[in-house]
């Protein structure tokens, strides 16, 4: 007799459009649940949804929610939503995305990967080393994986590897049985205030890993070497180039195509190198996150033959550094990053295997607070890049002011990054600029998570 847990839960997802909550979405639908979602306009990701036969409903209406029993509510969603107001009206019960992905995934051996930057690619690394180990783990990710085109897939195994998103504190709330923390940076300060605050709540995460699991920490990223000092709990291993870290990057190589670099372990039950590790990634940064996926994978008993054989026939993450098109001896590529510290790394590794060549950074602002609080950081994340064309903010649900002109943004980003800078002010202007200019040995790379992925992509089509 088959049991279906879901048999008398309609679940309802406000904001199902987003990546996160698209992809939980799919899971719950395919563990029986009826699910059910709306969001203010139509994308990729509910087109994704549709094909699942998962009801989606175009504009938030308290209609919306006839029959549901619980809610779900993206982080993006204000308390003033029609359909949060009636569901409070109704007492139902309400949950954050973060809650209810606790809670789905309670019966699992987890593996949870968070942090400020490199969650995605980190996820999507051991999904690839799992599944070529033949455990078929339920993946729950930030991105689209290009080996199944999608976030999200429910594997038949008591495995999971999870993206945990902490920005509103909710990660605190997932179990888990492994986790890797990336990186602490200063994002999401709307809602801790601080980056002590920040720092805290990793703390409490840390402190959080059971007897039976381990936690992988970054120790090259300063504020996780702060926050271990005060960890009592040391169930946890470090990786990164430090030599005091128990999983150490040697010896790297990079190449347009690939990197290459060895790994010594150093923990209590093992010691030794793993030499030559490919993968099809370029940039410190991801060799970080490589590292912390061969480290999970390691100590759960997988093979160094199906870590190296997971990592080489890795399809990568739509978004991360993704190859267009090449015109007129240009390269084209599009990436995801939206954060100072994201565009340096993502611009230190296309200056490494790109040197001879000129480099354009098509940068497009994600939300008027992140460029209002990090202007500095900003200005100065550019030095690898010769040119950047600035577009204008992506502002999201954003109601804000910037607070001074965004020419001024633009002056500080020339002089502190010393780069040519020009302004665009939108996709048209953007396309009539790189007709006369792409041309030549250039590295055009978009960046953004706003608009500016379809921008890049439409320039094969109008560049001669």
């Amino acid at each position: 007799m088959k049991i279906n847990l879901g048999k008398t839960e309609r679940i309802h997802f406000v904001g199902i459009g987003g990546i996160g909550m698209s992809g939980l979405a799919m899971i719950m639908s395919g563990l029986g649940f009826q699910v059910q979602g709306s969001d203010i306009s139509d994308n990729k990701n509910i087109e994704r949804l549709k094909q699942k036969k998962i009801k989606v409903f175009l504009g938030h209406k308290k209609k919306n929610i006839n029959k549901t029993t619980i809610l779900v509510i993206s982080s993006a969603i204000k308390s003033d939503n029609p359909e949060i107001i009636e569901a409070k009206k109704l007492k139902l019960p309400i949950y954050k995305r973060g809650e209810m992905l606790g809670h789905i995934v309670s019966l699992m051996r987890n593996v949870v990967v968070t942090g400020s930057h490199g969650k995605t690619t980190s996820t999507s690394l051991i999904s690839s080393i799992f599944t070529q180990a033949k455990l078929d783990p339920t993946i729950i990710n930030g991105g689209i994986l290009n080996s199944f085109g999608n976030s999200a897939k429910l594997g038949k195994s008591n495995w999971c590897v999870i993206e945990s998103d902490e920005s509103d504190g909710s990660f605190l709330k997932i179990p888990f049985t492994y986790s890797i923390i990336t990186n602490i940076d200063s994002e999401h300060l709307d809602y801790y205030k601080s980056l002590t605050n920040l720092k805290k709540k990793f703390c409490e995460f840390i402190e959080k890993t059971p007897s039976v699991g381990k936690s992988f920490i970054c120790i090259d990223d300063k504020n996780t070497k702060k926050v271990l000092k005060n960890i009592k709990n040391k169930n946890f291993y470090t990786y990164g180039i430090d030599k005091n870290a128990n999983f150490q990057i040697l010896n790297v190589t990079q190449k347009p195509n690939f990197s290459k670099f060895d790994l010594k372990i150093n923990i209590p039950a093992n010691k030794k190198i793993i030499r030559n590790i490919k993968i099809p990634l370029i940039g410190i940064h991801n060799i970080k996150n490589v590292t912390s996926a061969v480290a999970v994978a390691f100590c759960i008993g997988i093979s160094e033959k199906i870590i190296k054989k997971g990592l080489s026939t890795f399809k990568g993450v739509q978004r991360r550094f993704n190859f267009l098109f090449e015109k007129n001896n240009s390269l084209f590529f599009d990436d995801y990053a939206h954060h100072p510290t994201e565009i340096r790394s993502v611009l230190d590794g296309v200056k490494e295997v790109y040197n001879k060549k000129e480099i354009i950074c098509v940068f497009q602002p994600h939300r008027i607070s992140r460029v209002k609080n990090l202007k500095l950081e900003f200005s100065n994340c550019f030095k690898k890049a010769n040119t950047v064309i600035l577009c204008p903010i992506y502002k999201a649900n954003e109601n804000l002011k910037l607070g001074f002109p965004y020419t001024s943004f633009s002056r500080l980003i020339a002089r502190n990054s010393k780069v040519k800078l020009i302004n665009v002010d939108n996709e048209l202007m953007l396309k009539n600029f790189l007709k006369q200019t792409a041309y030549g040995e250039k590295i055009y790379v978009g960046m953004g998570a706003g608009s500016i992925s379809n921008w890049m992509r439409s320039l094969k089509d109008i560049i001669k």
